[in-house]
């Protein structure tokens, strides 16, 4: 089963976001990784690419950040130094920098601090599913996929419920600006350079500066030090402070990339569920140690972050090609995901699948994904609450996709609940 393009010829331009209206292009890409695994792509409006697309190979470089940096940013759009500075998160900086700059927040992201979540995602998940399945059929994308990343991500940076609308909607105006559902801004159809200083290249990115300042400031007047944004501020081990404008793009990060990649990951699921009822029925049938494998090959299945881009710092070859300095490579983490000398029947969900060395996470690197752990607890948790109060899903109407090449995943899935 896939929910991919149907329709791609196997050479799809990877540089339009209307190559992913149906999905991922994985025809495109198995052709890339059996005839050309380093593949040059040329890219409308801006310079050329080179595609990674082997699974061996993405683990391989996404490790080497001296050959290929993050510090020239991490998306497939040219950016001017001055652009970059602007807008980088730690995202887009290397070790020693990098480095830096996680250590002050992975704790707060950490696995034995991210389980002590599990009663309120479970509070969360109960409420969710209470509500859609009194209602019988209902968008699982808007009411449940968007509801529960959304609902932690108000606990974690501490902020009313009464604003986390507004936050997740500015956050998909960021991440989603390629699709005009989302923003009135869209990066390659209208003129966005009055926004080319902002994260994201989005007017949303000052809205939402504007609301931490106030937010944090609220915090302070009330002594409250609790949550990931008291931790970011802190003086590290030198006494370095973050700067106003890396604590923008941290919060415009978080708000964008903590909600998104799991809801993406959320809607795929329940994708899957409605066009396999046998996988509810696994899973409802199943032990523990299901528990610990169905949420990683799920994500591994729905690969919402599709790419990074790095940009070269010397000449280097591969595959009989000659990488120069400064050219941008993009590792195609949607294709390494589905490489059939990675993976046994890599199309297939195998809830079971064990090692299963995805890259989802952007693993083997040194920005391997600080919210994995609550990625992969709120699929799980959020599934087991599902399948103990349904007998089946099923998919009434066509489902839609985000128009990106970047951020990957069903964005409307119509439904009906079975009990």
């Amino acid at each position: 089963m896939t929910t991919f393009a149907p329709t791609d010829n196997g050479h799809a331009d990877l540089s339009s976001h209307d190559s992913f209206l149906a999905g991922a292009p994985h025809n495109t890409f198995a052709r890339m990784r059996r005839e050309e695994p380093l593949a040059w792509n040329e890219m409308t409006g801006g310079k050329g690419f080179w595609s990674v697309t082997r699974h061996a190979d993405v683990l391989e470089l996404n490790r080497n950040y001296e050959l290929l940096s993050s510090a020239r940013g991490i998306r497939m759009e040219d950016q001017t130094h001055e652009e970059y500075m602007a807008r980088r998160t730690f995202q887009e900086t290397d070790p020693p920098e990098h480095s830096r700059t996680r250590v002050l927040v992975s704790k707060a992201f950490s696995k034995p601090v991210v389980a002590q979540f599990e009663g309120q995602i479970r509070a969360i998940c109960d409420s969710i599913l209470d509500d859609v399945i009194a209602r019988g059929a209902f968008d699982a994308v808007k009411d449940v996929a968007r509801q529960l990343p959304m609902r932690m991500l108000g606990q974690i940076i501490g902020v009313p419920e009464a604003d986390l609308d507004w936050l997740v909607e500015k956050g998909d105006q960021l991440i989603a600006n390629t699709d005009p559902e989302f923003t009135e801004h869209v990066l390659d159809k209208a003129d966005t350079d009055a926004y080319r200083l902002m994260p994201f290249r989005s007017p949303a990115g000052a809205e939402l500066f504007d609301y931490a300042k106030a937010l944090m400031r609220d915090k302070e007047q009330r002594g409250d030090t609790s949550g990931v944004l008291h931790l970011i501020l802190q003086p590290d081990s030198h006494g370095n402070v973050i700067s106003e404008i890396e604590f923008r793009n941290f919060f415009c990060l978080l708000v964008a990339a903590g909600n998104d990649t799991t809801r993406y990951s959320i809607a795929a699921s329940l994708y899957a569920l409605a066009n396999r009822p046998e996988l509810a029925t696994e899973l409802k049938d199943g032990d523990a140690q299901i528990w610990e494998t169905a949420p990683d090959e799920l994500i591994r299945w729905a690969s919402p972050t599709m790419h990074f881009r790095r940009t070269a710092t010397r000449d280097f070859e591969m595959h009989g090609k000659r990488v120069r300095a400064g050219d941008k490579v993009l590792l195609w983490f949607v294709s390494a995901n589905r490489d059939e000398t990675a993976f046994d029947k890599p199309f297939e969900i195998n809830l079971r699948r064990s090692p299963n060395r995805h890259v989802a996470f952007g693993q083997g690197g040194p920005h391997v994904c600080l919210g994995m752990w609550l990625a992969r607890l709120e699929v799980r948790i959020l599934l087991q609450e599902l399948v103990k109060r349904i007998a089946r899903v099923e998919q009434t109407g066509p489902h839609e996709f985000l128009r990106s090449n970047f951020i990957g995943g069903i964005k409307r899935l119509p439904v009906r609940i079975h009990h």
